[in-house]
């Protein structure tokens, strides 16, 4: 899986990461190294993760990066969820990025089952 740009689930996690960034760029200016800060971090690092795990040699390095995914996509998810409660973003707005953050989730535990039986 070297060029991981090729990938469905890349391009998916990309795609969130960057909606992430227009919903944030409404919330309050002192949250800008709070939740905003948290959020953006923890899209980042999911294609950040798909990619460096793509470029490893073993299925067992892959495995890695993208448990470590799953584990900033629960993440962002989780702080979506309080920024909606905290109504920083809005339920159509929220409803939108959570939807497109599970299509990515099912898609990271479907690789990772497949990559895992294969061995």
């Amino acid at each position: 899986m070297s060029d991981f740009r090729k990938l469905l689930i890349w391009q998916k996690s990309m795609s969130l990461v960057t909606k992430i960034y227009y919903s944030t760029n409404n919330f309050p200016k002192e949250e800008i190294f709070g939740l905003t800060s948290q959020i953006r971090r923890s899209s980042i690092s999911i294609p950040s993760n798909i990619a460096e795990g793509s470029g490893r040699e073993s299925d067992k390095d892959l495995l890695r990066f993208l448990n470590i995914s799953v584990g900033s996509l629960f993440e962002m998810q989780t702080q979506l969820e309080i920024a909606k409660n905290i109504s920083y973003l809005k339920e159509d707005d929220f409803n939108n990025l959570y939807e497109d953050s599970r299509e990515v989730e099912r898609m990271l535990v479907s690789i990772i089952k497949k990559i895992k039986y294969r061995n």
